[in-house]
């Protein structure tokens, strides 16, 4: 088996729940202010930990009272923490995120995840087998730096390029694995797509990134469409009653790193990552509303074989 190293960001979620979003230069009243663990590296790490995959984080905490919190919490979720620093005089990365009617709107502030450089990435050991992750939450710079090194060390290199951004084709010719939703393809593939477009619409812009990798187009209840040697596969989601999105990518992306890490076939990570993102939106929060394995079996063992689905 496989390990999942995965470098990226350590937020604390700060969440306000309301009945409706506010529009621009409107005040709203709020129901509750909810702290929870986050950022999509912690997430995403937590997710494969969850699964009973080896998971090691690399990232940077800030010395201050969220960053003894993030600290204790994703040691108690069995993640490996000898590569997360801590940081004087920056603060732990914060998220301000505001939650309507199962949908989010999120505001990052950094801290001390910008400072993650590639001499952070460069102190754990990946081997032949391995499973490298990383997203947009860290400077650009540095996932390029990881994904040298895990390219050597003939370990699998998956990107999520969330908050999305444009990326440069250096880094992009990195990837093995890209795990992107309609916006974040809109901006790599530019072009402008929504999120009831035709499975065949997001193919076409994955189409446009290059051969070579493998791209998964997360798209919510409608499941995931992949794109594997130019040929799209559709694996159909879950419908379930969405409390709180704010994790579901993350922990689909983390899902797939550890099924990927045991050896598991691309539609079968893929199935397995949709049952566990389903399992996710159902509870409050992001880090802490990752599924464990057992949950992800029972949420797949009476549906339909793994991975089948209808090709676009």
């Amino acid at each position: 088996m496989g390990r999942v190293f995965v470098a990226g960001s350590i937020n604390m979620d700060v969440v306000a729940t309301a009945e409706r979003h506010p529009r621009i230069g409107e005040t709203v009243a709020g129901e509750a202010v909810l702290y929870f663990p986050g950022g999509k590296g912690a997430n995403q790490a937590v997710a494969s930990a969850k699964l009973g995959i080896p998971t090691t984080l690399i990232g940077r905490l800030g010395t201050d009272a969220f960053g003894r919190e993030l600290r204790a919490f994703l040691a108690a979720q069995g993640v490996d923490l000898a590569f997360v620093k801590d940081t004087d005089g920056t603060h732990s990365g914060t998220a301000i995120i505001t939650v309507a009617n199962a949908d989010n709107t999120i505001v990052v502030v950094p801290g001390a995840n910008g400072l993650v450089d590639a001499d952070d990435v460069a102190a754990p050991t990946l081997a032949k087998g391995d499973v490298a992750v990383s997203q947009f939450e860290i400077p650009l710079p540095t996932i390029t730096a990881f994904f040298r090194r895990a390219r050597a060390a003939g370990a699998t290199t998956i990107l999520n390029p969330a908050p999305a951004k444009a990326a440069d084709k250096g880094l992009l010719d990195l990837v093995d694995v890209l795990i992107l939703n309609e916006t974040e393809l809109g901006v790599l593939a530019g072009t402008e797509l929504r999120d009831n477009d035709a499975p065949s619409r997001f193919a076409e812009a994955a189409r446009a990134l290059g051969r070579g990798k493998i791209v998964c187009v997360t798209l919510g209840k409608r499941g995931v469409l992949a794109l594997v040697g130019d040929q799209p596969l559709l694996v159909p989601g879950h419908e379930v009653k969405a409390v709180d999105t704010t994790g579901a990518g993350d922990c689909f992306v983390g899902a797939l790193a550890s099924q990927l890490a045991t050896g598991k076939p691309l539609r079968d990570a893929l199935a397995y990552a949709n049952a566990a993102a389903s399992i996710c939106v159902q509870r409050m929060g992001a880090a802490p509303s990752m599924p464990t394995a057992e949950e992800v079996e029972n949420a797949i063992s009476p549906r339909r074989r793994p991975g089948e689905g209808l090709d676009p």
